[in-house]
């Protein structure tokens, strides 16, 4: 069996997933068209060279522009169903997908039609594809506190469907201890909560993340190698880092997968896992995360088994649905 082969065999859960960054420049343009909605690219191949990023804020201009043809319930489902698909091809049983509210609120799409067309998806997945799921609703940094209050609210109506709170967008100068009552608020209302730390920001968000927001797993973490201190933390509590090795290159994190610290991270004991972030604009989803790391790393067979059974044991799937998958 070769890698790619063994990468497919083995059962994974992706838990750093922006649905709203799976959006497909082919489905883009079809929702845009039903939509009856103007987009600045003439064509397919137009938008995809588009997706060539600087850093951070190039990738979430084109990211929330793509969003704008959003609108129904349909083009959520649409968007999700679509993700899942791919996902259940390189044999993903479980996801735990972000969504991002405001970014559809503050154009005026209700949060009922957003939620409600995901989670349609995502029952659909579970009958139709035997992928299980859950939903992590993430608060926009670069937005105000009273703002991500609001959005909080909006939510409460559909707790059922959504398990944690996260937080995500531009990530220097907008730290986590701005969040520190929104994220008290979701605890009390009973949300588990992770954060988007340590992908471009210094060691001292993931500490804030951890300390302040109270997170079961930190998204991206990369940076935390710069903190003897944080690591052994890490280690000691086995705090999940859902590590995102092609979004990491594609958005200058690292100048070449050859560089990436996952290697280094899992050699320290930190629970490490694969996920594709943003794989739309990325350049893979999860199989092509994984093989690419794996053959910049030269990860053995056992060390990539070693990734997807972090995989789960860092998802908030119940601990029967953990063994079974294990």
């Amino acid at each position: 069996m070769n890698l790619e082969q063994y990468i497919l065999s083995i059962p994974k859960a992706e838990l750093h997933l922006h649905i709203e960054g799976s959006f497909e420049p082919e489905l883009m343009f079809e929702i845009a068209k039903r939509n009856q909605i103007a987009i600045k690219y003439k064509s397919v191949e137009e938008v995809k060279a588009a997706y060539k990023f600087g850093n951070l804020q190039d990738f979430l201009d084109i990211y929330y522009a793509g969003a704008g043809v959003l609108q129904n319930e349909q083009d959520f489902y649409d968007l999700t169903w679509a993700y899942l698909q791919r996902a259940h091809s390189e044999n993903v049983v479980h996801t735990e997908i972000f969504f991002d509210p405001q970014t559809h609120t503050d154009r005026g799409i209700a949060f009922a039609t957003v939620i409600n067309g995901i989670d349609r998806a995502l029952s659909d997945a579970k009958q139709k594809l035997g992928i299980s799921s859950k939903i992590i609703l993430c608060f926009l940094r670069h937005l105000s506190e009273e703002a991500a209050f609001e959005t909080l609210a909006q939510s409460l109506p559909f707790k059922d469907k959504i398990i944690a709170v996260g937080l995500d967008s531009s990530e220097v100068g907008f730290p986590p201890e701005k969040f520190e009552r929104v994220f008290a608020k979701a605890r009390e209302e009973g949300f588990l909560t992770v954060a988007h730390a340590g992908e471009e920001g210094p060691a001292s968000y993931i500490w804030q993340a951890l300390d302040l927001l109270k997170v079961s797993r930190i998204d991206h973490g990369n940076t935390c190698l710069t903190d003897k201190k944080l690591i052994k933390r890490l280690v000691e509590e086995q705090i999940p880092l859902t590590v995102c090795p092609l979004s990491n290159l594609s958005l200058r994190v690292v100048s070449d997968l050859k560089l990436h610290p996952l290697k280094q991270m899992l050699a320290k004991d930190l629970m490490v896992t694969i996920n594709s972030d943003d794989p739309a604009y990325f350049g893979g989803y999860i199989l092509q995360n994984y093989l690419q790391i794996a053959q910049a790393l030269n990860l053995t067979f056992d060390e990539i088994s070693l990734l997807a059974q972090n995989s789960i044991k860092a998802s908030f799937l119940s601990p029967k649905e953990k063994a079974e998958l294990l």
